[in-house]
């Protein structure tokens, strides 16, 4: 079985867990579970920093010793990754014993080798990221050098002697290394920085302090603190036995995959390799990099006090859809952005529209057509074979992508797939089966094969949907969590039906305060108004309002028969007021910055025009390409994100204003009028 050993950062208990810490950790277990899945042998480190001035100056506000901080930081990390499910093997605290003694041993081999010296450092250097500032940084207003890393001014020049480590020698190691292993660093983009970096030269650095009394000392001179950087970034190996260098360590080492956000990146891709290589040990096989969680567009911080607790959302939300969200909205490498609206829509769409309902809509078919039992054959068409072998690709293809860790791209083909599968009950209507004794078996076939697709599909979640993925196989009385087809006997039985995941009311949510962080003001949505609503389903306009483009509302004109004014009722000829055609999609394209629009070209039999519809988060640019649609042909244009959007689309809305836009045969002129 193959070994495989990943890592988190360990994380600065200064502060409580946030959602990117939150994130880190969540992405780290979901590749875990992933590799256990594939048949790995997994080990998964994650832990806490606890040494430094920054941790010393937190404790001392707060009245404590930097112990006493520390250990209860530590307890509120421990229960956040409990409850969201983290299944980390080891936990390493910097303050360990084990962990400081191994520092220690790494400090005197690589002194052993020559290459740390005794010396004198003077200049700044920035509490906030533990890292000496050099003389050619920019200066602030007052003069102060800012950090290249974190932009805050430096506070205070420090002169002290101190011992480096002589990094200079390693550059061009590193740069072999780099074209020997063009992989070590994922994005590809990353990596380019990290040679570029590299490649302008590299300074010796500084790796103690005499001011410091807050961390590991130096071997023989304990007036010195060992660098809180060299100090953290060696408990990828201390956590596993480097001390004893047992049969852990020479199992589990070298790491084959550290997993970290882009502004720690230089330390974990120059630094930590050069540490390696000094101490003469193997370097990690590769380094993951992922992006910052912004919330609303700008960068979480607690300075702005837009930090978003996930204690917050687990009021009311179970951690599976925090998972989800996370592992659905981030790809490697870019930004990702939070906004509750975006949060509480991804969650009702996907896991409650689509993924619970197709569950319940099919227990609750089997439970009432059959008892929940299944005795004897069924009959199946070319679509069921078709299901079975439409599932046998998406496995392929997901498969594929986690493998690159694009668990956003792998969870956006499976929803795809999941909601073919709810298409395929409203096409095989087993309501209208079930009237006929004589299509029992052909009903049969149709629940027996959405049930190997719902576990099919499940196997693949589970990685994400830790806990509903067990409920799920509770239900369906299927012990088989591995991957492939799931094909259940002829005869089988399941248990009772359960809802996975609750609608949450946004209402209800957005009218709690505590809902957003302290000093973040969020507008609660507004549901765009009626167009017209044929056979109870609410057509409505596609376009996202802004500021200068209020939704619209239709204008009633006063009538004192049959209170029709108060009933809301129109005349026939405001109706006709309103030009509906039909349209041909051309091209479609994304919105940038703009996570919920998209831009089409279309041809409305007159002439050819730009809508912008606030469809992204339900269709794809690629499957409307072609399509015939019904558009608002005279409504006035109105910009949106810049764009002149000329009419709008009609599409239908559910309780959670999803659309759904009616498709058109092939064969509808262009340009036809609806009347």
């Amino acid at each position: 079985m193959e070994k495989f050993y990943l890592t988190t950062p360990i994380y600065y208990v200064n502060d409580v867990p946030h959602i990117g810490h939150a994130y880190t950790t969540i992405l780290a277990d979901v590749i875990k579970r992933y590799k256990q899945l594939r048949g790995c042998r997994v080990f998964f480190l994650t832990g806490t920093d606890e040494h430094g001035q920054k941790i010393e100056r937190s404790a001392a506000k707060q009245g404590l010793t930097p112990r006493q901080l520390s250990d209860a930081m530590v307890e509120h990390f421990k229960e956040l990754w409990k409850t969201l499910h983290i299944g980390y093997d080891a936990f390493i605290r910097t303050t360990d014993e084990v962990h400081v003694k191994g520092v220690q041993k790494i400090f005197s081999r690589v002194m052993e080798q020559g290459d740390i010296y005794l010396g004198e450092y003077a200049g700044h250097y920035c509490i906030s990221c533990e890292n000496f500032i050099p003389e050619s940084a920019e200066e602030s207003a007052d003069g102060r050098r800012v950090c290249p890393d974190c932009g805050r001014p430096t506070d205070n020049r420090v002169k002290e002697k101190c011992y480096f480590f002589r990094l200079s020698a390693y550059g061009d190691r590193l740069l072999k290394f780099y074209e020997e292993n063009p992989d070590f660093v994922t994005p590809r983009s990353r990596m380019n920085e990290v040679v570029s970096f590299v490649r302008m030269g590299l300074r010796d650095l500084s790796i103690t302090r005499s001011t410091v009394k807050w961390g590991v000392p130096v071997p023989g001179d304990p007036g010195q603190t060992i660098y809180v950087w060299f100090d953290a970034l060696s408990n990828y190996v201390t956590a596993i036995d480097y001390l004893g260098e047992g049969g852990r360590f020479k199992e589990l080492w070298p790491a084959d995959l550290h997993i970290m956000a882009k502004d720690i990146l230089k330390y974990h891709a120059v630094y930590w390799p050069a540490f390696l290589m000094a101490a003469g040990l193997s370097l990690p096989k590769k380094e993951l990099i992922h992006g910052w969680w912004l919330k609303d567009e700008k960068k979480m911080s607690k300075s702005s006090g837009n930090v978003l607790d996930p204690h917050i959302l687990l009021k009311h939300f179970s951690a599976d859809a925090i998972r989800y969200f996370l592992m659905r909205e981030a790809s490697i490498g870019a930004d990702g952005n939070f906004s509750h609206e975006g949060f509480i829509g991804r969650v009702n769409t996907d896991l409650t529209n689509d993924w619970a309902n197709l569950v319940s809509r099919t227990t609750g078919m089997i439970d009432k057509y059959f008892a929940n039992s299944f005795q004897g054959d069924a009959s199946y068409t070319d679509r069921e074979k078709e299901i079975a072998a439409g599932y046998q690709r998406l496995e392929t293809s997901v498969l594929e992508l986690f493998d690159q860790y694009q668990f956003n791209r792998g969870l956006e083909s499976v929803f795809e797939y999941v909601n073919q599968l709810n298409r395929y009950i409203v096409a095989a209507q087993p309501w209208n089966l079930a009237k006929d004794m004589e299509n029992l078996p052909r009903l049969a076939g149709v629940l027996k094969t959405l049930c190997r697709a719902i576990l099919s599909v499940n196997a693949l979640l589970s990685p994400i949907l830790t806990e509903t993925s067990a409920q799920v196989r509770a239900i369906f009385r299927c012990d088989d969590a591995g991957l492939g087809w799931k094909d259940l006997p002829e005869d089988f039985s399941i248990g009772q039906g359960a809802q996975l995941f609750p609608r949450v009311d946004s209402k209800a949510f957005f009218a709690e305060a505590e809902a957003f962080p302290q000093g973040v003001v969020a507008a609660k949505p507004t549901a765009a108004p009626p167009a017209i609503s044929p056979q109870g389903a609410t057509m409505r306009e596609t376009k996202t309002p802004d500021a200068h483009n209020p939704p619209r509302t239709a204008t009633v004109p006063p009538a004192a028969e049959n209170n029709a004014a108060s009933e809301g009722l129109i005349e026939i000829g405001d109706f006709k007021k309103v030009q509906m055609v039909v349209a041909k999609v051309l091209a479609a394209e994304k919105v940038e910055k703009a996570d919920k629009l998209l831009k089409l070209q279309i041809d409305c039999g007159t002439d050819t025009r730009t809508l912008v519809a606030g469809i992204a988060l339900h269709y794809k640019p690629e499957d409307l390409i072609g399509r015939r649609i019904i558009i608002v042909k005279n409504l006035k244009p109105a910009k949106l994100r810049g764009i002149l959007s000329q009419g709008m689309i009609l599409a239908a809305s559910d309780a959670d204003n999803r659309p759904y836009i009616p498709i058109l045969p092939d064969e509808t002129p262009v340009g036809a009028i609806l009347k």
